[in-house]
């Protein structure tokens, strides 16, 4: 079985991501020890609540240093939500606490004229080939709950959701790979991208 590190930092129910990883096969972790996440085939980031907080919550523990290492040896990392939002430079829901930065971009508020958060099922509109969604179904339908999304480059960006316009619904550069939705909550659509993820973790340490 392939070991998937998902990062316990203290903060919301980090469990359903680790039961949806075990449920496609992986043998998911739950931990804050930096040594068995640098041992780990791929990395996890979940998170829900404010961004400030997760994001302090993240340094307190270390475990921000220890992703931006794994990340630089290019072990497949996935953030999911909150820990999609902190993988960027800063959101406008906390100004003044700078996100991980390892990827392009901030977090911004969803459109005027929406109800917030999101707190729904909505389709995902692919943007080209996506290695996420590979095994996913058409249509893909995925949960949201979320106010804040990111604004990012074009370049980085596999999948969109329709609410008052597009708003960013996943992202892969690289190895890491994101999703503004819960794959834990997402029925098929998540298990699918969950399940793509261990194959590329998988297959990442095979090759290593």
């Amino acid at each position: 079985m392939t070991l998937i590190a998902v990062l316990d930092y203290g903060i919301g129910n980090l469990r359903s991501a680790q039961k949806a990883l075990q449920h496609v096969g992986a043998d998911a972790r739950l931990t804050a020890d930096a040594g068995l996440v640098r041992e780990a085939a791929g990395v996890v980031l979940p998170g829900v609540g404010a961004f400030g907080r997760c994001m302090q919550a993240l340094r307190a523990s270390g475990l921000d240093a220890v992703a931006h290492e794994v990340v630089e040896r290019d072990v497949p990392f996935l953030g999911i939500c909150i820990g999609m939002q902190l993988l960027f430079e800063g959101s406008e829901e906390s100004p003044g606490e700078p996100g991980l930065g390892i990827l392009p971009g901030t977090v911004r508020r969803l459109p005027a004229g929406v109800k917030r958060p999101q707190m729904q099922w909505n389709v995902l509109e692919r943007r080209g080939e996506p290695a996420l969604l590979a095994q996913a179904p058409d249509p893909a339908w995925a949960y949201f709950v979320h106010s804040f999304a990111a604004d990012t480059t074009d370049a980085i960006v596999t999948a969109t959701c329709d609410y008052g316009g597009p708003v960013v619904a996943a992202v892969e550069q690289g190895e890491v790979w994101a999703t503004q939705f819960h794959p834990e909550k997402s029925s098929r659509t998540g298990l699918a991208a969950l399940r793509a993820f261990v194959d590329r973790a998988q297959a990442s340490a095979a090759a290593a």
